[in-house]
Formats: C-alpha cells, sequence, structure tokens
C-alpha cells in the first residue's frame, strides 16, 4: 500500500477528525459525569461527617445524664417524705424544706440549661418507647391505656428519651359484676 492509498484511508469518515472530535467528547463528557458523582459523593461524605459529630458532641453526656437525673428524683422524693407544710410547724422542718426545694429548682434549670428535661406523662395515652408500666388498675375516670400516675418522668437529653418514665395505666372501668369493696382496693 502506498502513501496515497494510507492518505485516503486516514481520511475516511470513520477514522477522520471529526470522529476523533466526537470520540474525545463522550470521553470528556464520561469524565465530567465521573467527577460530579464524585463531587456529590463527597458532599454526602461531609454532610454525614458534619451530622455524625454534631451527635457525639450534643450525646456524648448521655451515660452521665441519666446517672444525674437519679439526683434530680431523689431530692423530688426528698421533698415528698417531708410533712406538708403547717400552720406552726417547727422552724427547721420549714428552713429544710424550703432549702431543698430551692436546691430543686436550681438543679432542675441547670438540667434544663444543658438540654436535659423531664416530663410527666400522666393523662397521656401509655407509649411504650416513652414509659415503663409499672402497674395498672382500673378508673372510671381514664379510658383504658391512658397514663393514670407517673411515679417518675420521663427524661429526655435534646429530645432523645434519656429515662422512660415510670407510670401506672388504666385498665378502663372495672367490670359491673366486681364487687363494690373489690372497686374500691384497686
Amino acid at each position: 500500500m502506498d502513501t496515497a492509498q494510507t492518505a485516503t484511508a486516514d481520511a475516511s469518515p470513520e477514522t477522520g477528525p471529526e470522529a476523533r472530535i466526537q470520540e474525545l467528547e463522550a470521553a470528556l463528557e464520561d469524565m465530567r459525569e465521573r467527577w460530579m458523582r464524585s463531587e456529590a459523593e463527597m458532599q454526602n461524605l461531609r454532610a454525614r461527617t458534619k451530622r455524625e459529630l454534631d451527635d457525639a458532641r450534643q450525646y456524648a453526656t448521655q451515660k452521665f445524664a441519666r446517672d444525674v437525673v437519679e439526683a434530680a428524683e431523689n431530692l423530688k422524693r426528698a421533698l415528698a417524705s417531708l410533712p406538708h407544710a403547717t400552720e406552726g410547724e417547727d422552724r427547721l422542718i420549714a428552713r429544710m424544706r424550703e432549702g431543698i426545694e430551692s436546691t430543686e429548682r436550681s438543679f432542675i434549670g441547670i438540667l434544663e440549661r444543658h438540654g436535659i428535661s423531664a416530663t410527666d406523662p400522666a393523662g397521656a395515652p401509655f407509649d411504650a418507647n416513652h414509659h415503663q408500666a409499672m402497674a395498672e388498675q382500673h378508673s372510671e375516670e381514664h379510658p383504658q391505656g391512658t397514663v393514670i400516675q407517673a411515679w417518675t418522668p420521663a427524661w429526655k437529653l435534646h429530645g432523645r428519651l434519656l429515662k422512660p418514665a415510670m407510670v401506672v395505666v388504666s385498665k378502663g372501668a372495672p367490670p359491673a359484676d366486681t364487687p363494690a369493696s373489690d372497686k374500691t382496693s384497686a
């Protein structure tokens, strides 16, 4: 094959400059798509990493906070164990009650500033995700499945459950054939 025939073969439409340009444009488009996907993956990775770091910072104290709410509940129990305020009560008891109340208010305020909050679920529907049923009892005032009383509140850290509320749940109205003595003992 001589050089004239080779030049004619190179100039054919399949291997000509236009075909080469199309081939390079296709390769460029492929590279652009790969780059865009890679860039999107990097943005997703950055966002996920930031979210995980924020969560780690926000919830790093979760175990400590769970222990601290025990102290708040103990302050509440200390107040409940004192006799109710009466006219002419012993001054020492009155000052002790005031001191514990003041300490409890201050302590709850500190917890709230750090994202720890308590909610009293009394009267709300029972939710196994936020409540721990400690007892069930009949109640004519509350429909079945309603929290009658909370022994402890539900505690949350920045909206995430820290400790479920210990509650008493209604069984609904007592059966009609139950004797009156059974109704009052429930």
